[in-house]
């Protein structure tokens, strides 16, 4: 089975690809996020939804592995991986909210149920037990629109006001049973902050032929760094305060060179580049754009590509025609998230709903963001990938 943080780092980036393929211009979300809400999703459809929330979360050789056995010793293990799954969950979610005094990094979880649904005891303890999430009452049934707001203003108190609405007017009705919400708030200062009086107005080209202009934050000083030369392409680790923190940026040599890096992006790969063996502290000057990113998905269609359909069950049964542990199916995948960095450093957050019903100085390397690139922020400890963003479009 992958590690926690090598299973994150899988799912997010088989997402990032297929999202890729059908959206234009940025994009931002929290692979920790979004599979902590899948995981509480897989507690609540115990059958239907396990082969393809192992498969999104195990290796290949896992589930080869598992396929073989007889449909006895199959089940038995069904249940264990599903155990195992959970207590991963568990763990480096425990690792990656210790409080720290360095940066704000917040993951919280939390039910909402009709109060008039006789929810399984079971399903509400597994959740507490390796999601830390509680169940508060609600009133779907006569008070829809006013639960969806009680719902918002949680996930605005927990994300310091930056994710607002993550369900719209309507998408909340009285037939809805229960709505599983998941946030990740992270906010930390660069190891080295940028100058504000070095940020000047640079050329940031779209394309070979567009360019916006954009305020450019520019730093000169040592920084872990590699060439990827089979890629034609470079890396940079941008440190947060104590190292516990990095944002590593992908860049390409060539304005249109995105793609090339895409296509061979892989959780072994992100370990190879940004290995210590691979990257060397180099004296870099550094062009980064201050920017702004705010996104949001409804990740149904998107799952169903991944071959992810049996996250939606149907409602009452799974696939073994026995009752799921909350007899519920999920009816909407929402993530909303937000991202601003700056000369200080950085705020990044993203909410999931599952709904149920300067010129270089000689010897400096120049690691000039003036194109399409990628980003990602990594705890270093857990090897868990937070965030993942493509920055194309300021």
């Amino acid at each position: 089975m992958d590690s926690p943080g090598s299973a994150y780092t899988r799912f997010g980036l088989e997402l990032f690809k297929e999202l890729n393929k059908i959206k234009d211009g940025n994009i931002f979300f929290s692979p920790v996020g979004m599979s902590t809400a899948a995981g509480m999703l897989l507690l609540g459809a115990q059958g239907a939804t396990t082969t393809p929330l192992q498969k999104m979360l195990c290796s290949e050789k896992d589930t080869k592995s598992t396929r073989i056995k007889t449909e006895e010793k199959e089940e038995a293990r069904h249940i264990e991986k599903t155990e195992e799954l959970h207590h991963q969950f568990q763990k480096v979610l425990s690792e990656i909210s210790q409080p720290t005094n360095d940066y704000e990094l917040k993951i919280a979880n939390r039910l909402f149920g009709e109060k008039t649904y006789l929810f399984l005891q079971k399903y509400l303890d597994y959740v507490e037990k390796y999601y830390h999430a509680s169940m508060e009452t609600v009133d779907f049934v006569n008070a829809a629109d006013e639960s969806r707001k009680k719902i918002n203003s949680w996930v605005e108190s927990q994300t310091n006001e930056k994710i607002k609405d993550l369900f719209s007017d309507g998408s909340i009705s009285n037939s809805t049973k229960l709505v599983v919400v998941n946030i990740v708030y992270f906010k930390g200062q660069w190891d080295r902050e940028f100058k504000k009086e070095n940020t000047k107005e640079e050329e940031f080209w779209l394309n070979k032929t567009t360019s916006k202009s954009v305020p450019m934050m520019t730093q000169r000083d040592s920084f872990r760094f590699t060439f990827l030369e089979d890629l034609q392409a470079k890396i940079l680790g941008i440190p947060y305060k104590n190292n516990n923190l990095s944002m590593f940026v992908l860049l390409p040599n060539d304005i249109d060179g995105l793609e090339k890096i895409i296509d061979k992006l892989s959780p072994e790969k992100l370990v190879e580049w940004t290995s210590p063996g691979q990257m060397e502290e180099r004296s870099v000057s550094l062009h980064l754009p201050r920017f702004e990113v705010e996104d949001s998905y409804d990740l149904e269609a998107v799952l169903a590509v991944l071959g992810m359909e049996g996250v939606f069950p149907e409602p009452g049964v799974d696939s073994s025609g026995t009752r799921s542990y909350s007899g519920l199916h999920a009816q909407k995948f929402l993530h909303k998230s937000f991202v601003v960095v700056n000369e200080e450093g950085t705020e990044a957050t993203a909410g999931t709903g599952v709904d149920f019903a300067v010129t270089s100085a000689l010897g400096d390397e120049s690691f000039h963001c003036s194109h399409p690139f990628l980003f990602f922020i990594r705890q270093n400890d857990s090897d868990s990938i937070l965030f993942f963003g493509r920055f194309s479009s300021p």
